[in-house]
């Protein structure tokens, strides 16, 4: 039996792998800002499911979930860094007001969660699970500033997988394509400053057409991390669906492509030798 401790479980991923670990008998410590939304979710589960509130961007309300999670199950096995939004927009159509807020939420509360889970952690080895996404892996016009804090997750646990293997702790970076949860309905705002200019790489007519007609299955994805979490030897990186994929593969073949089309003037910029 595993303890869980999960971010923005009030829906999406969050919510239904709170409700897979509960399911199959594990305890879960399900939070979200607003605690309300949950506690209907935790009723079916009474003395393995609690629900607490947390808000990812204040220090104080990660520490105080994780020591009343401590208290209630004695321990912590699994972190879940769900707890995220996205923006959709051009780089030159966000404003401060939109985008810092989304570093706030998608780095920085991801950090300091983690941070406050951390000293159990490594005392009793665990594992993380980072919800980064197809967007992590690669960026794409109109998703810049979502790109950007899902690639600032994947290389924050990239260096979190070195610190921390020797502690026993793994960290697994879940990436999923589009899958049919509530991402892109109540989880996406669009820059307000729409300009003409950057009509063709909006990301407006995808969201209003792809709402609701994800071909992934959110449930299917929760099985596949469930198994991980459980393998003894998990990935650091975790593609989920073909989307995923495909990102993933163009990815290599592109960077592999410039690589070796530039080694030999990119490579010789070592100090001459005598």
């Amino acid at each position: 039996m595993k303890t869980w401790l999960i971010t923005g479980c009030s829906s999406g991923f969050g919510r239904r792998l709170a409700l897979a670990a509960a399911g199959r008998g594990d305890r879960v410590v399900a939070t979200a800002r607003k605690v309300d939304d949950l506690r209907d979710m935790a009723l079916p589960f009474e003395g393995r499911m609690i629900a607490l509130p947390l808000d990812v961007t204040d220090a104080a309300s990660a520490h105080a979930a994780v020591a009343k999670a401590l208290e209630t199950f004695g321990g912590i096995d699994v972190l879940v860094n769900n707890a995220g939004y996205g923006l959709f927009g051009a780089i030159e159509e966000g404003t401060p007001d939109e985008y810092r807020p989304l570093f706030e939420v998608n780095v920085f509360g991801l950090i300091e969660t983690t941070r406050a889970v951390l000293p159990t952690l490594r005392r009793h080895g665990g594992t993380i699970v980072n919800m980064s996404s197809g967007a992590g892996i690669a960026g794409s016009g109109g998703g810049g500033y979502y790109n950007a804090t899902k690639f600032a997750v994947e290389g924050l646990s990239e260096a979190l997988a070195g610190e921390l293997s020797p502690f026993g702790v793994r960290v697994i970076l879940a990436e999923p394509g589009p899958f049919r949860t509530e991402f892109l309905g109540r989880s996406i705002t669009m820059a307000a400053n729409e300009m003409p200019a950057y009509a063709a790489s909006s990301r407006r007519h995808y969201r209003e057409t792809n709402d609701g007609r994800q071909a992934g299955d959110p449930e299917k994805a929760v099985a596949v991390i469930l198994q991980a979490v459980d393998a003894e030897e998990p990935p650091l990186h975790l593609p989920l669906g073909p989307v995923a994929h495909g990102i993933a593969e163009r990815k290599l073949a592109a960077f592999r492509k410039d690589i070796d089309a530039w080694r030999d003037v990119s490579i010789d910029t070592d100090f001459d030798r005598p």
